[in-house]
Formats: C-alpha cells, structure tokens, sequence
C-alpha cells in the first residue's frame, strides 16, 4: 500500500456535521521538548545554556587559582554540565541540525507528512457528501510486478541505490526493466500509469538510439490523406495526429490537386549544416582561419577530410561569420538517406582537428554554434535552406475551386495577400508566410519517425497563390526540409510502416542515387502542405473553418456537468 495513503485516517468531526476532519501523526520536533508554547522553551532552554555556561566557567577560574584538578566535580557542576548538554540538545535540534536535514536529508515520511498536510489544507473545505473524484489521490492498484526479485528492485529505486538509466544493462531485458522502472514511478509519484500502454512494444529496438529509460509508450492515431497525386505519382500520405479536421482537410486539398492533373515539386538543394565556433587571440586571426576555409584551392583538401568518417557525406560548402575574435564556419553537406546532422558533426570534427594543425591557436568552443541553425527559427536557414529546399505547385481548375473547395480563385488570391503576406509581415513572422505549414510537417514526420523538434525550421514556408485566367496556381516554396530515411525513430516497426507505405523506407536501392528517398520524402512533405495550405486557405475565404472545427474537432468526454465551458 502507497505509504501516503496510511498517513491519511480519516476521522468524522465531533464538532461539524458539514465537514470531515483528518487525523495525521507528526514526528516530534525538538520544540516538543517541554509543555509549554513554543517562544518560552526557547526562553528556558537560552537561559538555561547561558546560565550553566557562566557557572561552569566561573567554577574553572576558581579551580586554576587554587591548582585544583578540573575532573574533579561536586554534584552541582554535574548537574551544571548536564543542564549544558541538554540545553546544547535542543538548540542545535531546533535551530542547526533540524533545519539543514529539512532542506538536504528530508527523509520520505516527511516529505509524505508534508504531501498529507497539504492534502488536509483542501480536505477541510469539502463539505460532506461532495465527490473528491478532482483530488490528485489514485485508487488503489495491484503491482505489474512478476516476482519478487522484481519487488527488491524496485525498492531499491526507490532508496536510490540503483541507479533507473542502468536497468536495461544489469537487467538484460529491455521489457522488463521498462515494467521495473514503470512501478517505481507510479510508486514515487503516487500516481497511475494505467492509461499509458506497456505491452506490445519492442523496448530493444529504440535502447541506445531512440529514448532512454522508457516507462511506456504513447498512442497517437494516425490517418490516411490522398491519394496526393505528385509528379505524375499517387502516394497516400500517412499524418500522425490529435487535431480533428487536419485530415479530412488535407485530404479535401488532395482530391481538388488530384481532379486539377496533380502537383509537380522541385529539388532545389540538398544539404544539411553544422556551423561550431572557433576563438582565435584576435580578429586578423579569425580572418586569417576564414579566408583559409573558404579558398576554393583548399576545399578539395578539406572536403576528403570532411568524408573520412562516411562515405556519404559530401562536402557542398562552406561560409564564414566572423564576430570579433570569434569564427562560425558553416559547412553544408549532402547525407545520403539520413537525415545527416551526427553525420556532418563527425565531418566538421575532423576538419576542425586539421584546422587545428593550421592554426594552433585555434580554440574550438563548441561544435555547434547556433550559426547551423538547427531546432530555431533563423534567418540563415531561410535564406540559404538547410535539408532539402523544395518547391511544389499546382494549378487549381476554376470549377474545381467552385465545386469542390467551395470558394472563388479572387477571394483566395486577395486572401492569401492579406493574411499569408501581409499579416506574416504584420507580425514579423520569420519563414512563417504560410497558413499552416507546421500542422502538416508536424503529422508526417511524427508519422514517419523524424525528429519532431525540427518542424521549427522545416516549417518555414511560402505560400504563393496567383490567378491564371479562370484558375488557380498556388505554389508553397519550403527552403528547410529536415527529413531521413534511415537512423533514429524511421527504423521503429509503426514508423517503417509509413515509409514503406510511401516507398520510401529505408536505404535507396544500389541503381539509385544515394539519397533518393530522403529527397523524395522531403517532396511528398511539401505536397501535402500544398494540399493543406488549398484546403485551409479555401475554408477561411468560405467561412467554413469555425463550422467544421465545432462539428468534428469539439469532444464533449472531458466535460463534466458542472464544467463552466460554453459549448
């Protein structure tokens, strides 16, 4: 049983037929000591160290003079010293010893005794008969555990004399030690775990590469949007997510592209960054560094160093900012089918360590200098791209707009002016002229295991939409598209399944070019964005969107009677 719950005995009040009382056992304090309130105990206890201090000194000076032995005592400075060690008991109990254990050593049934406290401070406000069905107290449940052995690890978690990073190794068993440290939690926490899925996972296949010290993993639906009929090709886009309408509405701009003669996308560039930053003892240095880097006689050099460590990174470029005595070398590079940044920081590591023999006052700060720039929104990316910079278009038949997308090419032209343009600019948006971008990148790459943090950068878009005669061309211009299909989370069983849908899982074949499904990938991403730019941008000229969202993205399973929310 949870040692918080036999803390809480819950008691009828003698006094107040509306409320209920809780009865909690404290652990006795140094101001405990004596009967009496708490400011004349200290008062005794003060006078009692001086008073027994000022005797036994005065006893001592006596016995100098007069060569008498200091061990030997009469039955007063006995009963002197012990009123000193007793007072010293107390002082050092209530104001050192005790508080320094309150704020490092906190033992666990104090800290229980506190979460109690608090727990009461509520309690006593509840009138009797009203539900604690809110209060942060879980039911009680049956251990997950299959034995013993198990049992004394967890214990010893809890005491923290095994570490919970160390399971999977001591252990042998990644399920097992996910189901070990798992009770912990729920024990430490006191909370439950029952919502969040244990079983059915391969715990194996994500240790060391994808997450550490697992508990459990989370279930997000994931859709089908499409066909998406993109350079003459039909994929059906899988889309991770917990937005209703995101779906449907991406799938709407599909079948209006599909119905137009399809999308036709564009590769413009393909290479990932890394840019560290190096200190030098001054600025004619740094630029000395710089001017060493970017000679194209030296990149030759410099870009068979920088392949060393993979034979599929390929040195494009490097570019140089230099701020005082401080030097950002970017090197820009293509990774194969990965998405590429491990593999461009061992490359940029190895022309540092060369650049070291150049210039050994060379100082390497860090390896990424945020000039890269990676998991930020930053004007270097959007200018010059990072991962793939892709281009998709379509042109959009006027009936197709009428018919389907419900709206006019005029109102969606002035629409998108008004809002992607010259709102974005209104608010100073940084790669952000688009209507929503990042919901679509989001869904594919959580869908496809990406690194979600890198929607920040891979969102930045462009959304173009022009009338051509009686029809539509809308475009979406994506500089930073950060995908991989091989490494990190694109090798999990649901994750691979994606891609394999797409045709894109895994390595390209060997009569293909290194990186074809990665580049792919990055152009099936800014398909279904146009797809979801049309859709979105057609619902908001229509004054369909509130509509929609209030008939498939409004859950009434969290709302209680009493909720204050309109509906």
């Amino acid at each position: 049983m949870d040692l918080r719950r036999r803390l809480l005995t819950k008691l009828p009040s003698q006094d107040d037929d509306d409320e209920e009382v809780f009865n909690v056992t404290a652990p006795r304090k140094a101001s405990d000591a004596l009967p009496l309130p708490l400011h004349l105990t200290n008062t005794f206890f003060l006078a009692l160290f001086f008073s027994m201090v000022y005797f036994l000194l005065s006893r001592w000076r006596e016995k100098i003079r007069t060569s008498t032995p200091l061990h030997v005592v009469n039955l007063s400075e006995i009963s002197a010293l012990l009123g000193l060690v007793a007072s010293c008991i107390y002082l050092l109990g209530f104001f050192g010893v005790d508080f320094v254990q309150s704020v490092f050593l906190r033992s666990s049934s104090e800290d229980d005794l506190l979460w109690a406290t608090n727990e009461i401070d509520h309690l006593r406000k509840i009138p009797r008969g009203q539900s604690l069905d809110f209060l942060p107290i879980d039911p009680p449940r049956e251990s997950d555990l299959d034995s013993a052995e198990d049992e004394e690890i967890v214990k010893s978690l809890i005491e923290g004399t095994i570490s919970s990073y160390s399971l999977e190794t001591r252990l042998g068993d990644c399920k097992r030690a996910a189901s070990i440290r798992r009770e912990a939690v729920q024990r430490i926490s006191g909370k439950s775990l029952a919502g969040l899925p244990l079983e059915g996972f391969d715990y194996k296949s994500i240790l060391g590469q994808c997450c550490e010290m697992p508990v459990g993993y989370v279930q997000i639906p994931v859709g089908i949007a499409g066909p998406l009929l993109l350079d003459g090709k039909e994929y059906s886009v899988p889309m991770a997510t917990t937005e209703g309408c995101l779906v449907a509405s991406t799938n709407r701009g599909c079948k209006a592209i599909h119905l137009s003669g399809g999308a036709f996308s564009v590769l413009v560039k393909d290479a990932m960054s890394r840019a560290p930053i190096v200190r030098f003892p001054s600025a004619r240095r740094a630029a000395l560094a710089m001017f060493y880097l970017q000679d194209p006689a030296n990149f030759e050099r410099l870009s068979f160093i920088f392949r060393k460590s993979s034979k599929f990174a390929k040195l494009e470029s490097i570019t140089c900012k230099i701020a005082g005595k401080n030097l950002y070398p970017r090197f820009s590079c293509t990774t194969g089918d990965a998405m590429g940044m491990n593999m461009v920081s061992k490359g940029v590591q190895n022309v540092l360590d060369f650049i070291k023999t150049k210039f050994p006052d060379m100082d390497v700060i860090g390896i990424s200098g945020n000039y890269c720039a990676d998991k930020k929104a930053a004007a270097v990316n959007w200018i010059q791209g990072r991962g793939k910079y892709v281009v998709c278009e379509a042109v959009i038949k006027g009936e197709i707009v009428k018919n389907v997308l419900k709206t006019s090419v005029e109102a969606l032209v002035e629409l998108n002016v008004l809002k992607n343009l010259a709102g974005s600019a209104m608010a100073g948006t940084l790669g952000g002229f688009n209507a929503h971008a990042s919901n679509i990148v989001s869904a594919v790459f959580i869908a496809t295991g990406q690194d979600p943090a890198q929607n920040v950068e891979s969102s930045h878009c462009m959304t173009m939409i022009v009338a051509e005669g009686d029809d539509l061309h809308i475009s979406v211009t994506m500089p930073c598209i950060e995908v991989g299909t091989v490494g990190g989370g694109t090798q999990l069983a649901s994750q691979s399944a994606c891609l394999n849908l797409l045709g894109v899982k895994g390595s390209s074949d060997e009569n293909e070019e290194s990186g074809s499904n990665a580049r792919q990938l990055a152009r099936i991403v800014a398909g279904s964005v146009l797809a979801g730019e049309l859709s979105l941008m057609s619902a908001i000229a229509a004054g369909q969107l509130v509509k929609s969202h209030m008939k498939y993205n409004r859950s009434r399973r969290d709302i209680g009677p009493s909720s204050h929310i309109n509906t």
